[in-house]
């Protein structure tokens, strides 16, 4: 999009929709004046909230028809351009992505993080941000009074989602690893005796 190249931009965003929910009030921005737009209940200081960087409003209210706008919304020059993944998922992959760089670095010898400390490290965090957000936002007055209405800040989502892409690479890489090592050593076996045998 800052390139120009609108067809090809529209395009990645597309692919990437049925990923992720991509709210402009949820996602980073590139080349603007901000990285980020919160919404104003998120209470972010120092920031221009996605209300004010766009016009669009009402969308504390989660059955809003401009949360759709929200999702449309790409940016511009000013205000910056929509990265096409919300902010928890950009920090779910790339701590993914750093988690498989050192794992590789290190000779693949790091062990497995045992799976109690990755629903503790990396599904409690995301469950309790993420859900605690969603179960606010419903219009149930009994549901109110347990949880209140509450909106994640950028600083969560990004915090909660790298913890998950860690803990999950770091649980899994080293699982996937052994399991593919055994299978490498079955082949090379298999493939010595096929060799004798010639």
């Amino acid at each position: 999009m800052k390139m120009g190249a609108e067809l090809p931009a529209k395009a990645i965003y597309r692919i990437y929709s049925p990923l992720c929910h991509q709210f402009g009030f949820r996602s980073f921005f590139l080349y603007g004046e901000q990285a980020y737009y919160p919404l104003a209940e998120a209470n972010v200081a120092g920031v221009k909230t996605f209300e004010q960087a766009t016009g669009i409003v009402n969308l504390d209210d989660p059955y809003s028809f401009t949360r759709f706008e929200s999702r449309a919304y790409i940016g511009d020059e000013t205000v910056g351009y929509k990265v096409a993944l919300c902010e928890r998922d950009v920090a779910i992959y790339l701590a993914i992505l750093l988690f498989g760089i050192v794992f590789g670095l290190t000779g693949r010898r790091v062990k497995s993080l045992h799976w109690a400390l990755w629903l503790l490290i990396g599904i409690g965090p995301i469950g309790l941000d993420g859900f605690s957000q969603l179960l606010s936002q419903f219009d149930w007055a009994w549901l109110a009074s347990i949880i209140p209405y509450r909106e994640s800040t950028p600083f969560l989502r990004a915090f909660t989602g790298a913890l998950f892409g860690l803990a999950t690479a770091w649980f899994a890489y080293p699982n996937i690893e052994e399991s593919m090592s055994e299978t490498r050593q079955y082949y090379i076996k298999k493939f010595a005796v096929h060799e004798a045998s010639q």
